[in-house]
């Protein structure tokens, strides 16, 4: 069934200029570029990334329909990808799951960069190693990708991996599976505004289905092209619109989708603590929200929502080889403290983002 445009969620003076210029269904605007739609219709290019966000996600037409046993068939046919602390793979049921959507907050400097590194190297780990053999699309808003780094962390997995190695197809497996073919399969994106992370989510269905092995995206960091905006509304519409393309992505491409967010200070009465960046509405975007956090010297994990898992903390480190659990003398797996980390949080000296 088509869907009119003029029932889509945008302005009526963008309805209008999308009608007069001879778009009268969302099919019309499916296979279009926001630099041609923009010229076609007299639209802005900001106008014209809204238009084809909105039709992606209100109206691109209803998928074929799966039963419940199709969706357990499809989810025992791919691993969750590991993220090399033992701890909070199991508070996980096994690690991220592909599929979903997983945020990951966290005061500056607490270890949300670290962690979206070593999941890029991660979700390469070969099959025969309990892994996924996938690739990775790796956008960055902050500039904070750091190739020295991926080439340390995947060092250390490679070295993880050939101590394992037990039979033939495992050591066959260890020739691709090398620091240059890790850093081959990991594409990596800058986007530098909201405007050009739009237009790049715009493109990633096209991109993934030409890359059927890609099994993460990650977005590092989904706050900071929004930090400075004056039109709230819209801000909260762009989010709302860019949630349900995660959403959808993670679903039809069957890829894991990873976004960090920062924290900001809310108050509520005299007191005030730190929250997850973005609002409220924001939060019930993504299935799964990790806390990352400093309490005293120690990091401690905090999984806040799972629709599978119970709350949980867990203690972990990060490593000249990368994100590991915590040192057997730190604190053991805790309940998920009440409130989130104070205000001197931030403040904690960390070389690593």
């Amino acid at each position: 069934m088509q869907r009119a445009v003029s029932s889509l969620s945008l302005s009526p003076s963008v309805k209008v200029k999308l009608v007069s210029a001879g778009f009268q269904f969302t099919a019309d605007l499916l296979h279009l570029k926001p630099l041609q739609l923009s010229k076609e219709a007299g639209l802005s290019q900001q106008e014209a990334l809204e238009v084809l966000q909105a039709v992606r996600t209100d109206g691109g037409g209803a998928s074929a329909s799966l039963t419940a046993l199709d969706l357990l068939q499809k989810e025992e046919e791919t691993r969750s990808i590991v993220t090399f602390s033992s701890q909070l793979d199991a508070a996980l049921g096994g690690g991220l799951p592909v599929g979903k959507t997983t945020e990951i907050c966290g005061a500056p400097g607490v270890g949300k960069t670290q962690l979206c590194l070593q999941l890029a190297v991660d979700v390469q780990v070969p099959q025969c190693f309990g892994g996924v053999g996938g690739q990775v699309i790796y956008i960055d808003t902050e500039g904070s990708f750091l190739l020295e780094r991926v080439i340390d962390v995947a060092a250390a997995a490679v070295r993880h991996c050939s101590l394992l190695v037990e039979d033939n197809e495992q050591r066959v497996a260890m020739t691709t599976f090398t620091v240059e073919t890790i850093l081959s399969n990991i594409f990596l994106v800058r986007c530098h505004d909201y405007v050009e992370l739009l237009a790049e989510l715009h493109l990633l269905p096209g991109f993934l289905s030409d890359h059927p092995r890609a099994r993460l995206l990650v977005i590092d960091s989904v706050a900071f092209p929004f930090r400075r905006f004056d039109d709230m509304s819209q801000r909260t519409r762009l989010l709302q619109g860019l949630a349900q393309q995660l959403v959808a992505m993670a679903s039809r491409h069957h890829v894991a989708v990873v976004i960090t967010n920062q924290m900001t200070t809310r108050l509520r009465g005299s007191q005030s603590q730190l929250v997850p960046a973005l609002g409220e509405s924001w939060g019930h975007a993504p299935t799964i929200r990790l806390l990352l956090q400093w309490v005293g010297s120690q990091r401690l994990a905090a999984v806040f929502k799972s629709p599978g898992h119970t709350d949980a903390t867990v203690p972990y480190q990060i490593t000249s080889d990368g994100f590991r659990d915590a040192a057997k003398s730190e604190q053991p797996q805790s309940k998920r403290p009440r409130t989130h980390a104070d205000q001197s949080a931030s403040n904690q000296p960390d070389a690593c983002c």
